[in-house]
């Protein structure tokens, strides 16, 4: 199963909760500071949660949940093939999780990523590194602040 992901930025993380729970009829599948996800099943969607004070109604990325690191492997080879500069995230920690993960920058700034999840985390995780001097992905630096997991970088979203 596939599903797509919207992450988004939120200045009050209690009251986003209380307002997408509503709005889809379903509890946060995870909740931790700062943080929270919603696995929802009608329509297909992850939404996660990221409180980033000042940031509230933005995009912090976009993405696809896959099934498995198979399938995470086989699009790191298509999007490759297509001439799309790929940032690859193997057994990474982010967002309270383990995954395996690509990541692709749109035209616009937009950052999507294409992961699985393997195992839940305790921790944040950290901040995806920028892989080279004028990619387009608009990742953060690495930090060893783990907030800044999935965090855009100021020029990004």
């Amino acid at each position: 199963m596939s599903r797509v992901q919207l992450a988004l930025n939120v200045d009050d993380l209690e009251a986003s909760i209380a307002f997408y729970g509503k709005l889809f009829n379903t509890a946060p599948a995870k909740v931790k500071p700062g943080y929270a996800n919603f696995a929802i099943a009608e329509p297909a969607l992850k939404l996660v949660l990221l409180e980033n004070r000042g940031e509230g109604g933005t995009i912090n990325h976009l993405g696809v949940e896959v099934d498995s690191s198979d399938t995470v492997h086989g699009e790191i080879a298509r999007l490759s093939g297509e001439g799309l500069f790929t940032e690859e995230q193997i057994n990474t920690t982010c967002c309270f999780a383990t995954q395996d993960k690509v990541w692709v920058g749109a035209p616009d700034g937009e950052r999507w990523e294409v992961y699985t999840v393997l195992a839940d985390s305790d921790t944040f995780g950290e901040a995806p590194a920028l892989a080279a001097e004028g990619s387009d992905l608009g990742l953060t630096q690495a930090s060893s602040d783990s907030s800044e997991c999935c965090t855009p970088a100021s020029s990004c979203c």
